[in-house]
């Protein structure tokens, strides 16, 4: 290691040579263009969920069965986030991006036309593929052409558009499910995918991959250390959010006491609370990226053990969704640091963070479901959560020491923040 690491030299060569070449381009149809690809995957990933009731009856099966199709999507993920990384390591970003999306875009008409349980399954595992890959692009592309410091803002704003899924396009796509069928859904988020394809092609520089890019060297990521404790951060530290938003609605209506119609507003102000800290993350990791992922790991264990305790009160309890929601604020954070400890293998390592987004999904609600079953109650959940987050310290702590520990062992080193590993 030199006078700066070499992880880090590597991803801001990458970047600035690639900003010479996207001059011409104007910065925010590009974001936007990628933004709306993030929307369309963001709507297709959730509104499944509140329209199981309605694909049970369709498809003649249980409504837990009808969830097999998320935990189907979730899997695909999981799975396709890496290996289309490898396997597309040599495209160009604007080519592989568009074609991610079109695989979406089909991917969604087909489970519009899904004639049973077994065929929805494997198209929703099929459409689920591309959503690690795509995301982890979009954010290489968005920092690619940020300004000189705006990386993590870039990453945000592309990240917005996951988010405003959630607070716009779930409803809409919900809304269409109940009137025409839960089909209907699906098609118009095949629409949405087909939109970002255009505007992909139109306003997105087709910016080549790294000179000597292949397979090979993508997997050379998971040779770094500082890349698996991101990654563990992310997949452990970050589940405590889904170990209670899982499991918010029985804890709304049978410990707030809340009305089920007036569960969606409440569910809103999770919305509102995800885009507020995706912004207002992007822009504190800008200014100080591992203070910021530290920060935000001891804001998600306070904010979720006051859970346990405004889950008794409507209004105590609509406050702390809200702030619950602004967890996601690491997510922009992670993204960068993986940047800046994957050297030349910028690809796998922005895709897997999408990995580690869903192994926290799954692990928080599998976590979460454990503790109420056990008879801990609906609230246990947020304790859950706490534990997860004091848990992601630890590994953050972990990664920190270590990198310290090799800036040490290398003679004429300068430590960075946090270090590069």
């Amino acid at each position: 290691m030199n006078a700066s690491p070499p992880a880090l030299d590597s991803a801001e060569t990458d970047t600035s040579t690639a900003s010479d070449t996207a001059q011409p381009v104007h910065f925010l149809r590009a974001i936007l263009a990628l933004g709306v690809g993030g929307f369309a995957i963001g709507t297709g990933e959730f509104v499944i969920m509140g329209l199981l009731p309605e694909v049970a009856r369709d498809i003649d099966v249980t409504i837990p069965q009808a969830g097999h199709v998320i935990s189907a999507y979730a899997l695909g993920v999981v799975i396709g986030a890496p290996v289309l990384a490898v396997l597309a390591a040599g495209w160009g970003r604007r080519t592989l991006l568009v074609a991610l999306m079109a695989v979406f875009a089909a991917g969604n008409f087909a489970s519009a036309m899904a004639p049973g349980y077994l065929s929805l399954n494997l198209l929703r595992f099929a459409t689920g593929l591309p959503h690690g890959t795509y995301f982890g692009v979009a954010a290489l592309v968005a920092a690619t052409l940020a300004p000189p410091g705006r990386r993590a803002r870039a990453v945000g704003l592309v990240m917005l558009g996951l988010t405003g899924a959630t607070l716009v396009g779930v409803p809409i796509a919900a809304w269409l499910g109940q009137l025409f069928g839960w089909r209907a859904a699906f098609v118009f988020v095949g629409v949405v995918a087909l939109v970002a394809v255009v505007l992909l092609r139109r306003d997105i520089p087709e910016l080549a991959p790294a000179a000597g890019a292949s397979p090979w060297r993508e997997l050379g990521a998971l040779r770094r250390k500082q890349v698996w404790f991101t990654l563990g951060i992310g997949a452990i530290g970050f589940g405590g959010m889904f170990a209670v938003f899982s499991y918010i609605k029985p804890t709304l209506t049978e410990v707030a006491g809340l009305s089920v119609n007036h569960v969606p507003f409440v569910l809103a102000l999770f919305g509102v609370g995800m885009v507020t800290g995706n912004l207002v993350g992007s822009r504190l990791a800008d200014k100080s990226l591992m203070r910021t992922i530290a920060g935000v790991l001891v804001y998600s264990a306070l904010v979720l053990a006051l859970f346990t305790f405004a889950a008794h009160h409507v209004l105590t309890a609509a406050v702390a969704v809200f702030l619950i929601g602004t967890i996601v604020a690491i997510a922009p954070a992670l993204q960068i640091r993986l940047m800046d400890v994957a050297g030349d293998a910028q690809t796998l390592a922005a895709a897997l963070n999408h990995s580690a987004f869903n192994t926290a999904n799954a692990l928080g609600a599998w976590l979460g479901g454990a503790a109420i079953a056990a008879g801990l109650g609906w609230t246990s959940t947020g304790w859950v959560g706490t534990l997860l987050a004091i848990a992601g310290i630890g590994i953050f702590g972990w990664g920190v020491a270590s990198a310290r520990a090799e800036t040490r062992r290398r003679p004429g080193t300068v430590a960075c923040e946090g270090g590069a590993g």
